[in-house]
């Protein structure tokens, strides 16, 4: 696919994901089939094994784009693939193999919170705060959203108010890793991720599958799920070179298999 909206460079295993929407990065139809793509491919391709997740300029996402509003149903069936191409954007991130390191350069309204929602990780800029505007816009969406980071009155107030919180708020509520200043947050995205890199890709892959399996079942069955999964990793390849390279005081060169 001719990429228009979205940036895609892989460098040492980790990709970056940009998007690339000037001047704030609003979500139009193009931009999320182009995401959709991009996350697709990023879980086909061997030579990635972890992604971060940013935005160009000090704005993350500024959320849907609004101007597509008047014009969006003109036959029978529109609104619903318009909402089936946002909801497909959004879960491609989530449902990526490889796990996704959000890194929240500015602002994430309404939709662009929802794409923080499904990374694996987050850190973000301290120019940045996130909010649920819609009320604002004559919309209603994004309450099982807010309920993902905050408790239920917090929740509430954002989606009845629109009101904000900040990268630091979000840092105090445990809702992101690091809130540093926006010429940081790259490189400390990239540590977290070099780090995942350096782990066996198969065992990446099966706890990010297992972190996506388990997240609603009860604990007796999440944990036979994942000691299912560890039977399954104890019979690879890397698994015996983590085990050797532990014993021998090593570091371990996977393979993959």
């Amino acid at each position: 696919m001719d990429l228009e909206h979205v940036a895609l460079t892989v460098s040492d295993y980790v990709a970056t994901v940009t998007m690339n929407r000037p001047p704030v990065n609003a979500q139009n139809a193009a931009m999320r089939h182009e995401l959709t793509w991009v996350f697709d491919s990023i879980g086909d391709r061997d030579d990635v094994r972890v992604a971060i997740f940013t935005g160009t300029g000090n704005m993350f996402s500024a959320g849907a784009d609004v101007k597509e509003r008047p014009g969006l149903v003109k036959e029978p069936g529109d609104y619903s693939r318009h909402n089936r191409v946002a909801r497909e954007c959004f879960y491609s991130i989530k449902e990526c193999p490889k796990p996704v390191i959000g890194a929240v350069n500015g602002p994430a309204l309404g939709a662009g919170l929802a794409l923080m929602v499904f990374c694996d990780i987050l850190l973000a800029s301290d120019n940045a705060y996130v909010s649920m505007p819609e009320i604002d816009v004559g919309l209603s969406g994004g309450a099982r959203m807010l309920q993902e980071f905050f408790p239920k009155s917090k929740a509430r107030r954002m989606f009845f108010t629109g009101c904000r919180v900040t990268a630091q708020e979000l840092y105090r509520l445990g809702v992101i890793e690091a809130c540093v200043p926006r010429e940081q947050l790259m490189d400390e995205a990239m540590a977290i991720a070099r780090e995942i890199a350096a782990k066996s890709p198969l065992a990446i892959h099966y706890a990010k599958d297992t972190a996506n399996a388990v997240e609603d079942r009860t604990l007796r069955d999440a944990y036979r799920y994942e000691q299912n999964i560890t039977v399954k990793l104890s019979k690879t390849e890397d698994a015996r070179e983590a085990q050797r390279a532990f014993i021998e005081k090593r570091k371990p060169v996977f393979t993959g298999r």
